[in-house]
């Protein structure tokens, strides 16, 4: 059997790392994408993933790590993690240029990556019976939130390239997945949105009992990856259970309500 190949983007922190991880715990070779050229290093030396530095946000970084893979192999997956969010703020009062980072991250940088690798994804779907490509999106994807909406304006466009995707991908053996996680704690997200103030970012989390962790999301994306080639997960929305909406979180233990 030809072991399979996924491109995980993302990879240098966070969810994408702990992806990478799952992935080639589970048997993957896995290319790990990322701008920190020092972090994929030590993820290479970790778990014998291949590092490729780059910044998604330029075509020119995106067409070479197309010819690239194109030169050493077979893809099988594509993984898109990166992304992220700057600033809480409310509409009045956004930064436009931070609204454009956010779409330049998060929807443009998919675009990008489809363009580009969905040749040598439809190569290794012929060759090998199926192929995927799976968005990490976000629960604000689906609801706004005040001093959220240029995160919930980003991150709807990305699931909306994965809904689009699946419909004109229709009749190939390509499958299009959707992870929307809700409140995930990770070293850097919540410190790079709020200007890297880190009681700011660590109040997010406070009180909150057991937020999920990249790990948790990254056990949820092998499990779509490595499911049946004929089963399609199309959307998996996963929240803690103290998040009950995108809006509503318990702080403080969580216990059995007493009749």
């Amino acid at each position: 059997m030809t072991t399979r190949r996924a491109v995980v983007t993302g990879a240098s922190s966070g969810i994408g790392e702990a992806a990478t991880r799952a992935l080639r715990a589970s048997g993957w070779d896995v290319v790990a994408v990322a701008r920190r050229a020092d972090r994929l290093a030590e993820l290479e030396g970790d778990t014998g993933a291949v590092a490729y530095a780059a910044d998604l946000t330029r075509q020119a970084d995106v067409d070479a790590l197309a010819e690239w893979l194109a030169s050493t192999g077979a893809v099988h997956a594509l993984v898109h993690v990166a992304g992220g969010a700057r600033g809480a703020d409310r509409v009045e009062d956004g930064r436009a240029d931070d609204w454009q980072w956010m779409f330049e991250v998060n929807v443009l940088s998919g675009q990008r990556l489809v363009a580009a690798l969905l040749p040598q994804l439809r190569q290794g779907a012929a060759s090998d019976g199926h192929a995927d490509i799976l968005f990490v999106t976000s629960t604000a994807a689906q609801n706004a939130y005040a001093g959220g909406a240029g995160y919930n304006a980003a991150k709807a466009g990305e699931s909306m390239i994965a809904h689009a995707l699946r419909l004109e991908l229709n009749g190939e053996p390509i499958r299009i997945v959707e992870v929307a996680p809700g409140m995930v704690q990770t070293p850097e997200f919540a410190l790079n949105r709020l200007g890297g103030n880190a009681d700011a970012a660590a109040a997010v989390y406070d009180g909150i009992e057991q937020p999920l962790v990249a790990d948790d999301v990254a056990d949820v994306i092998a499990y779509a990856l490595n499911a049946p080639g004929h089963v399609n997960l199309d959307l998996i929305t996963m929240r803690p259970v103290a998040q009950s909406a995108q809006y509503l979180l318990a702080r403080g233990p969580l216990r059995v309500r007493q009749a």
